[in-house]
């Protein structure tokens, strides 16, 4: 579990093309204060599609 001042967070990362929620992963906040954006695999479009961090 993270720590109450870590600076790594746990986000969601949604596809661009059906608004599907199907990744979570940790970022940096220190490190990487924009959204993260990331390549990833749709299973409904059955192809790998944009995913954006969503708050």
């Amino acid at each position: 579990m993270a720590k109450k001042n870590d600076t790594r967070v746990r986000v969601t990362l949604e596809c661009t093309e059906t608004g599907d929620r199907n990744y979570h992963t940790m970022k940096n906040k220190r490190n990487s204060p924009g959204r993260l954006e990331l390549m990833k695999y749709s299973p409904r479009l059955r192809r790998h599609t944009l995913h954006r961090e969503t708050k």
